[in-house]
């Protein structure tokens, strides 16, 4: 799924025609809607999983080069797992309301890169588990000893057509998800999303 989502991207980038930029002094609200490929550092043979994020994002386009955006985005994250014990695939997923605030630099017109700083506050856990006395499956679902707040840094690209807008990021965690030392475990997410500007001036 991941060389699917960098096939997607590629094309899109490699596009040549419709292609549209906000103008200066514009701002607009962008709804945007996509996938997330996410897994958690340093836990022992996770692999990535499939989530979804949604939300939109305001942006003030400062000249024809630089733009700034902030958004409210619910993100699903999360790993799978092998459990040893009972040789079955687990997941666990972490549900996160996010903020991210990004500088957006075009290298050419339509075609911008970005960095910047995210929030984010953990909105629900679900992790699929075995209880190892009576072999019954069930689902762990309870925050505690979670931390609540998550900080990354959002690096991506972003091409416009028309006023349809690809955008491609990694989320890169600087947050451990457990309020335990022995728990180091960050947040890494690739996110693809498709959101449609809708000018506000």
């Amino acid at each position: 799924m991941k060389k699917v989502f960098l096939a997607i991207a590629a094309v899109v980038l490699s596009a040549t025609t419709a292609m549209a930029q906000s103008e200066a002094g514009s701002v607009y609200i962008k709804p945007m809607v996509g996938g997330t490929l996410t897994t958690l550092t340093k836990l022992d043979d996770s692999k990535m999983k499939l989530g979804f994020v949604g939300g939109a994002e305001f942006g003030y386009q400062v000249s024809n080069e630089f733009a700034v955006t902030a958004g409210v985005l619910a993100s699903m994250q999360g790993c799978k797992f092998k459990d040893d014990v009972y040789e079955k695939d687990r997941s666990t997923t972490l549900t996160y309301l996010n903020i991210p605030i990004l500088a957006n630099y075009y290298i050419v017109p339509g075609l911008a890169i970005k960095a910047g700083i995210q929030p984010g506050f953990m909105l629900s856990h679900k992790t699929k588990w075995t209880d190892t006395d009576t072999g019954v499956d069930m689902d762990v679902t309870s925050k505690d000893g979670l931390k609540k707040f998550d900080f990354s840094i959002p690096l991506g690209l972003s091409y416009e057509i028309s006023d349809f807008v690809i955008d491609a990021r990694y989320n890169l965690g600087l947050t451990k998800i457990s309020k335990t030392d022995i728990n180091k475990s960050k947040n890494s997410v690739i996110m693809l999303t498709v959101g449609y500007k809708i000018p506000l001036n």
